[in-house]
């Protein structure tokens, strides 16, 4: 009998976990169930991802770099990749202002709405904690992001997740440098990498085994923990529009890799499928790099060479989803409060969402920090501040899971490009869990 495909999979494990949260949430005491007996199983598997994510970047990235035998293949993949991720974020920022100016969906709330919303959501202390971190950010200097991706400690940086940014620099550093040793004098050191990359990756495999019991978690602990319906179905048009959006972005990728690559749009997107399922589970692009890098790799043929730059630096600084979200939310606010925008305005998104998404990539809940700074950009008073976000707060999170689901596809869009543009998109070399076991049996 054939096996059931790693994507059918999980999306059987997200829709029982759908059916599942909301028979919870009809029961007494289903909430607390869900969450003392379900949830910390999602949770679990989140961590062992993340977990890796730092072992897999530095092993993979060093020996990605250790492997060109001339330096100037690495400049060139950078600035390709660099240039093609400033491209995308600005294409994705576009079309989130069309369809929002298009369909404004912000003159369908009506003065109720929005009173409840705001008195539900305005002193909530996330949004009050998300509006102090985008202050934070705001007054910190035009370099400051550069100055915060070089670490004074490598081993402090590796310890968490949120220094990622720090671990790609490390890591390309070292890398360097162990080119310019020679190959002789560095290949001990190689060795050791490629080996802890071999075993990363089959952790990555052995992972991947628990994950459709995973999502099933995921996703029922995200049911029962829904806001009110009612407010949910009082913003459906807004989180429509977002949606709209969201897959047109999708629908560009695939064009891409069709006219470019020259590559089947369908098998593209079924060979990254069961990354863009973790990525809606899990709202982490972070967490899911494991699995990208290995679908991207294994299944679609992506030189590793390209792959471990290109990935881990998209999971930081290209946020494609979150940006067009952002042009979204941000003139969905100014609509709804009756205020206007001038085509200036709608500029000044465009580049501020640019610069936001590069310079608060290591913030916890980025999006949201990344909207007050465009908010406060095009002028939304300081007291309407809060209030604004109250407008979106409710559907926030089932909207984190979409975006992010565009920023993975994203990622995966672009190491395809680059891999092409140098040479490096082969056939794809499929590995299994249990390919070696024969060996230790």
């Amino acid at each position: 009998m054939k096996k059931l495909a790693l994507h059918w999979q999980i999306l059987i494990g997200m829709l029982i976990g759908l059916i599942f949260g909301f028979i919870m949430l009809q029961i007494d005491g289903g909430k607390e169930f869900t969450d003392d007996w379900i949830k910390p199983l999602g949770s679990i598997f989140v961590k062992l991802l993340k977990l890796i994510a730092i072992p897999l970047i530095l092993a993979s990235l060093i020996k990605g770099i250790s492997d060109l035998k001339d330096i100037s293949k690495f400049k060139s993949i950078g600035i390709r990749t660099i240039i093609t991720y400033v491209i995308t974020t600005v294409i994705a920022i576009s079309i989130g202002l069309m369809v929002v100016n298009v369909l404004q969906p912000g003159d369908g709330v009506s003065e109720e709405t929005i009173e409840k919303l705001s008195s539900t959501y305005k002193d909530n202390s996330s949004v009050q904690g998300k509006i102090a971190e985008a202050s934070k950010q705001v007054e910190s200097g035009p370099l400051q992001f550069l100055e915060d991706m070089v670490p004074d400690n490598a081993f402090k940086a590796m310890s968490e997740n949120g220094l990622m940014l720090q671990v790609i620099f490390f890591s390309i550093f070292l890398g360097i440098s162990m080119l310019l040793i020679g190959e002789k004098r560095a290949e001990p050191l190689k060795n050791l990498f490629d080996s802890l990359n071999d075993v990363v990756l089959k952790m990555v495999d052995l992972i991947m085994l628990t994950a459709p019991y995973a999502v099933f978690a995921l996703l029922a602990s995200v049911v029962v923990s829904s806001d009110d319906p009612d407010i949910l179905v009082a913003l459906a048009q807004y989180a429509g529009v977002v949606l709209l959006g969201l897959a047109l972005m999708i629908v560009f990728y695939t064009v891409i890799v069709a006219t470019v690559t020259k590559k089947n749009p369908f098998w593209f997107l079924k060979e990254v499928s069961p990354a863009q399922l973790l990525a809606f589970s899990t709202s982490s692009s972070a967490a899911t790099l494991p699995v990208t890098m290995e679908r991207v790799e294994e299944h679609i043929g992506v030189d590793k060479e390209v792959s471990s730059f290109v990935l881990p630096v998209g999971a930081t600084i290209n946020m494609d989803g979150t940006s067009l979200y952002q042009a979204v939310a941000a003139v969905f606010i100014f609509q709804a409060l009756g205020l206007d925008l001038t085509f200036g305005d709608q500029i000044t998104i465009v580049l501020t969402a640019l610069l936001a998404s590069i310079g608060s990539a290591a913030v916890p809940g980025a999006g949201m920090v990344m909207l007050v700074i465009v908010l406060e950009s095009v002028g939304l008073p300081p007291e309407l501040l809060p209030i604004g976000l109250a407008l979106i707060f409710a559907v926030d999170r089932p909207l984190d899971m979409c975006r992010t689901v565009v920023n993975v596809t994203g990622d995966a869009m672009v190491s395809m490009l680059v891999a092409k543009s140098v040479g490096k998109l082969g056939e794809p070399k499929v590995q299994n869990w249990d390919d070696h076991y024969e060996e230790v049996k």
